[in-house]
């Protein structure tokens, strides 16, 4: 089964087929998982997130016309309980600096990047990695939204259009914006290490 499409997976499902199912939820079980961990950034949300994904997906896969890729269905599902539960979170209040993140056993202030060792020295022991990670998360939603579709998922700028509900155009714009702000903050950081 592993060899057929994703559509051909649905239409299988849709006819009763439980394993053409678990074919799809092993095919996107961690670039889907990644992409709303990323979208959350908080491993609680995102697992629960991740499941109503899956329900959404079994609840209105009749629904599913074939207009696009199934992939671009599923991403488009996942943005909409992203984005609705940032929406949600943005009326809660913010954590402390010295709380715990589920899942990192860090603290807030502990992911704070501060002051440190040399460009050779942040290249080791994954410093560097660390740090474009978080100037990735310091993106506005929308740049980052982009970015992680694009260079995580691997998906063409049309997909991506699809997913987020904005011209093609708009999502080069994002990607572009995205890629001038990190690379702003990257070289910040290298200016402040040589100091």
């Amino acid at each position: 089964m592993s060899d057929l499409s994703d559509e051909l997976l649905l239409t299988a499902y849709r006819a009763g087929d439980a394993a053409a199912f678990e074919t799809l939820l092993e095919r996107y079980r961690g670039p889907l998982f990644n992409v709303v961990l990323r979208s959350v950034r908080d491993r609680g949300p995102a697992e629960e997130i991740y499941q109503d994904v899956w329900m959404r997906v079994i609840e209105r896969c009749d629904d599913f016309r074939g207009d696009a890729k199934f992939s671009t269905w599923l991403y488009t599902i996942a943005r909409h309980l992203c984005v609705d539960h940032q929406r949600k979170m943005r009326f809660r209040r913010h954590a402390s600096l010295d709380q715990l993140q589920a899942g990192s056993g860090q603290t807030l202030a502990d992911r704070a990047p501060n002051p440190g060792p040399s460009t050779e020295a942040l290249a080791m022991g994954g410093v560097l990695r660390d740090r474009i990670a978080s100037a990735v998360e310091g993106l506005p939603d929308e740049q980052r939204e982009v970015f992680l579709l694009r260079h995580l998922q691997g998906l063409a700028f049309n997909e991506i259009a699809q997913v987020v509900g904005v011209p093609a155009n708009t999502v080069k714009s994002r990607m572009r914006y995205a890629l001038e702000r990190l690379q702003r903050t990257l070289r910040d950081w290298e200016e402040h290490d040589e100091l």
